[in-house]
């Protein structure tokens, strides 16, 4: 499977779950998970024992690209928001419509996966994270 994306994403406390999921997803290797419990403690930023398990920093190797992600930093607002969007590029239709199939479970379709002008299979959705993928089959530039 050949894609091409790079993205860090933060999430709310479920991170471990969103390592999970992303992996599965993509059939991605885990390069590396640190949690705030592992990282140096500092009296001034506490870690809250609920949150010693989160994700500080994981890394995730998908074909020739890396996803990082954490979780938002304990006592800090999470904020979702509807900007940022990864673009998954794939060789071929079949990968793409694979991909957007998984991401689609919980999700929510914004454009369902189609033939378009630009590419033979392109669609868009929203993950059960609230992470919002175009993902696109484009021969040769994945």
């Amino acid at each position: 499977m050949s894609i091409s994306l790079n993205v860090y994403l933060v999430t709310n406390g479920n991170g471990r779950e969103a390592v999970d999921f992303y992996k599965e997803v993509f059939d991605a290797k885990v390069l590396a998970i640190q949690t705030f419990g592992e990282g140096p403690s500092s009296p001034d930023h506490p870690i809250p024992p609920e949150a010693k398990d989160w994700i500080m920093h994981a890394s995730l190797q998908i074909g020739g690209s890396v996803l990082m992600l954490s979780d938002t930093l304990p006592g800090m607002p999470h904020i979702i928001g509807n900007h940022i969007s990864v673009t998954v590029n794939t060789d071929t239709a079949d990968e793409a419509k694979q991909i957007f199939n998984k991401l689609e479970v919980g999700g929510e379709v914004g454009m369902p996966i189609q033939e378009t002008f630009w590419s033979p299979a392109y669609g868009m959705v929203t993950d059960k994270f609230g992470v919002q993928f175009q993902i696109s089959a484009t021969p040769g530039q994945a």
